[in-house]
């Protein structure tokens, strides 16, 4: 099934692993390989805002400004890169938490009202090619699990992870809590794996999308 899918990421964020032939690779370059590859699995792209000014940008305006290029799209594609948030910078300065809060938000034009977009996390290998900034792979005796860096994340996208209403937990030997299924509202999934078989992980989306009710959502940035 083709979904029409909104993409945020950080533009200029070159805390990324080279990509061949390109020269001072940026996060922009790897959604371009995105794009071409939503573009052949016959996806819709609706584009993206970034690298426009926010200035007095708020909840009061976003509408205006995000409304032609998000209303319409039912999935969301979040890019998660090691340099995507500006800590100099106050969250509601920045555009990815206001692209995330319109995309989960529900909005009514000419009578037809938008449900929250399904959502998913790719997350971009860094300069030396790992993703430990963010994903830890684990393995303790017979479970495999991994641990995700959401402090590293902006306050509503780590909010609607590990937000699941009742959450089922698994035993380890380690004495970690370890998580069984979809725990998060959004999925996390590595470059290398999502670009591989993009379906698949736009239709666990999709799925964790209908069971919606089951989560705790954070929509306001």
């Amino acid at each position: 099934m083709s979904y029409k899918i909104f993409v945020s990421y950080k533009y200029g964020d070159q805390a990324v692993c080279p990509l061949e032939e390109i020269e001072d690779t940026k996060v922009r370059d790897y959604v371009d390989i995105l794009q071409d590859k939503l573009k052949d699995e016959h996806h819709i792209n609706k584009g993206e805002a970034d690298g426009e000014d926010l200035g007095d940008f708020k909840d009061s305006t976003i509408e205006s400004k995000l409304r032609d290029k998000i209303y319409d799209s039912s999935v969301t594609i979040i890019v998660i890169s090691k340099g995507m948030k500006d800590t100099a910078l106050d969250e509601s300065d920045q555009w990815i938490p206001w692209e995330l809060s319109y995309s989960l938000k529900e909005h009514t034009r000419n009578g037809r009202t938008s449900q929250t977009n399904a959502t998913l996390a790719v997350v971009l290998p860094d300069e030396n090619n790992k993703y430990d900034y963010f994903i830890t792979d684990n393995r303790c005796g017979d479970c495999a699990c991994r641990t995700l860096y959401t402090d590293k994340l902006f306050k509503i996208l780590r909010d609607n992870m590990f937000n699941q209403k009742n959450k089922e937990i698994m035993d380890c030997t380690s004495n970690k809590t370890v998580y069984k299924g979809h725990s998060s509202y959004i999925y996390s999934a590595k470059w290398e794996d999502f670009i591989n078989d993009v379906n698949k992980y736009i239709d666990m989306s999709v799925d964790i999308n209908s069971n919606i009710d089951d989560y705790n959502i954070t929509k306001t940035v």
